[in-house]
């Protein structure tokens, strides 16, 4: 993570006394003082010792917890029975909160960085001690898959080949913690045999820090990156407690979601404590996190499907905004019963012939006639024979 991040997301967390919690109360260490978590690295430089344990623990729920509705969605899974592939720095063998659901392969279960672990925990990782820092699929299992160098610098031919492993070993989402600006070939590549295995990719839109310009500042243009810019990535920004996108974040053409991913609080590669970070590929770790858990609650979901859910279930704004309780409970459009099948159109007798109604009508006034020059006759002839029909004088 380059110099100044860190100072952004030390400074966040020393103010906002972990994790900038306008939607939680303060974490506290056991004296009760706040605690200021050390900054989550991307990368680490060649001269650098790799990472080592935090020792501060949060000891509050950090805000992305109540942000994702995720003590609602634990009361219908946990994500158990689904293996998400972290393809990312690796993860730590070691970790509490992933303890016994890791499978590592190629030497990922060592990381130096942190980054990777730290993803990992998001997505799957389970509360330790009187730690309160979970992730979203508690009951699932990660498979870690190298993305990167050991010292996080990242490549495409890695990180397909990345790919193509979790995919062959068996997962059901594959996280890549990584957003490249070239490699496309091999990444669609990559994408398109996940897909043909119905597997699902995430991945972060843009990187968590925005790449250097000619003149030596953060060049925040939106432009496409890999393998989020495959249309076949669900493809993921960060926003903050307050549903904004960190300042000077880089800009994401048409990303699929927006999740959690400013001041988030996760596990470091070994041993309790926490780090804080900040970017959109911890976003992306949210909602592959929310991906295993609708492949474990509806295992009947395609991949397409799965992400189907993700996207037209989230909180409707300029880029849809992750909802996991939705995503698991929702009834979407195209999968209601089918409408009441519309009644016949009522049938109308064509009109009876004139004729008979014709002769009716005739013969009706003949009889009417008949019956007046009866009764006049009966009036008339009376009379008649009385004056000897004589004409009245």
């Amino acid at each position: 993570m380059p110099l100044d991040r860190c100072r952004r997301v030390v400074s966040l967390a020393a103010v906002t006394a972990i994790p900038a919690l306008l939607l939680a109360p303060s974490a506290g260490a056991d004296t009760g003082d706040p605690v200021t978590l050390p900054p989550l690295r991307q990368r680490m430089a060649a001269e650098e010792p790799c990472a080592t344990a935090s020792t501060k623990v949060a000891q509050m729920s950090p805000w992305t917890h109540r942000a994702l509705q995720l003590s609602r969605s634990w009361q219908l899974t946990r994500g158990a029975g689904v293996t998400v592939g972290v393809v990312d720095t690796g993860v730590g063998a070691r970790v509490p909160a992933l303890d016994g659901r890791v499978t590592a392969v190629d030497g990922a279960g060592e990381d130096c960085v942190g980054h990777g672990s730290f993803a990992a925990g998001l997505i799957a990782g389970a509360p330790t001690g009187r730690g309160h820092v979970t992730g979203v699929a508690p009951a699932a299992r990660i498979l870690a898959v190298r993305g990167t160098d050991t010292r996080g610098v990242p490549d495409a031919g890695l990180i397909a080949r990345g790919i193509r492993t979790a995919v062959d070993e068996g997962v059901q989402v594959v996280y890549v913690g990584q957003a490249l600006g070239s490699g496309s070939a091999e990444l669609t590549a990559a994408v398109a045999y996940a897909a043909g295995k119905d597997v699902l990719v995430v991945a972060p839109a843009v990187p968590d820090t925005a790449p250097r310009g000619a003149d030596g500042r953060p060049d925040t243009r939106a432009r496409p990156y890999w393998p989020a810019a495959q249309p076949r990535v669900l493809s993921v920004v960060d926003h903050g407690p307050d549903g904004r996108r960190p300042e000077h974040a880089p800009l994401a053409l048409a990303p699929d979601l927006s999740a959690p991913g400013d001041a988030v609080v996760g596990i470091g590669v070994r041993g309790p404590g926490h780090f804080i970070g900040s970017g959109s590929s911890l976003a992306a770790a949210h909602v592959a996190g929310a991906a295993a858990l609708l492949r474990a609650y509806h295992p009947d979901l395609d991949a397409v499907a799965t992400a189907r859910r993700l996207t037209e279930a989230a909180y409707p704004e300029h880029t849809p905004r992750l909802d996991v309780y939705a995503g698991l409970t929702a009834l979407l459009a195209a999968e209601r019963a089918p409408a009441e099948k519309s009644p016949d159109p009522a049938v109308v007798p064509a009109s009876a012939s004139a004729g008979p109604r014709s002769r009716a009508l005739l013969i009706g006034g003949g009889s009417l006639v008949l019956v007046v020059l009866v009764g006049a006759a009966m009036v008339v002839v009376p009379l008649g024979k009385a004056r000897g029909w004589r004409p009245a004088g």
